[in-house]
């Protein structure tokens, strides 16, 4: 699928506002925070990039899956690490145990249920924390309402995420063209959510 001109520009504004988030947007936050938004929005960058100088046929490669899969596991780290301190420890754990068990799953050919299995609870158990964690906070009002912005971007991380995840493991929801044709829209409107969501905290 040839990309057009509109996708590349898409692909390098959402690479340039990755790479602005890393410089800047996350000055002032813990060590482990500043690591994994760091991995998430660098991992971001890379992607935006690689799409926009070999084309989306990149996606086809096998390792799409445990990329779409770091993104997600990073940012709900970053924020359990700063806003629920109790669970920063078991999450933590989770978000590492979670991406060795899907890397596993990938680098092993299992033909039952599984890899798909693994693949749902990881990326459902990060994406609901992205979604309902930023809503729960601003509702309690210890975030200002600007940060809700950061639970609509999770809602759009998980939607793309999951959508490459099953492509990947041949369980498409929507057809590869479709993926493939939504997918640099997508990503630009989720980072520009979660870096204006940092930004207005």
């Amino acid at each position: 699928m040839k990309i057009s001109i509109l996708d590349r520009i898409l692909l390098f504004v959402t690479g340039v506002i990755s790479a602005y988030q890393i410089a800047v947007g996350i000055d002032g936050f813990g060590r482990l925070p500043i690591i994994s938004y760091t991995i998430a929005f660098g991992v971001l960058l890379i992607a935006a990039l690689l799409m926009l100088i070999l084309g989306l046929e990149v996606l086809d490669s096998p390792i799409v899956v445990i990329v779409s899969t770091i993104i997600p596991l990073s940012l709900a780290t970053g924020l359990v690490w700063q806003h629920l301190p109790n669970f920063k420890l078991p999450y933590l754990i989770f978000a590492i145990v979670g991406l060795f068990a899907i890397i596993i799953t990938r680098a092993i050919l299992i033909k039952n249920r599984l890899p798909l299995f693994v693949l749902i609870i990881v990326h459902g158990v990060a994406g609901l924390t992205i979604f309902l964690l930023p809503l729960m906070l601003v509702l309690s009002g210890r975030l200002p309402p600007g940060f809700i912005l950061i639970s609509i971007g999770g809602a759009l991380i998980g939607l793309g995420g999951m959508l490459l995840a099953l492509l990947k493991v041949g369980k498409p929801l929507l057809s590869r063209e479709t993926i493939f044709r939504i997918l640099p829209v997508l990503l630009l409107i989720m980072t520009s959510l979660f870096v204006t969501g940092f930004a207005l905290t």
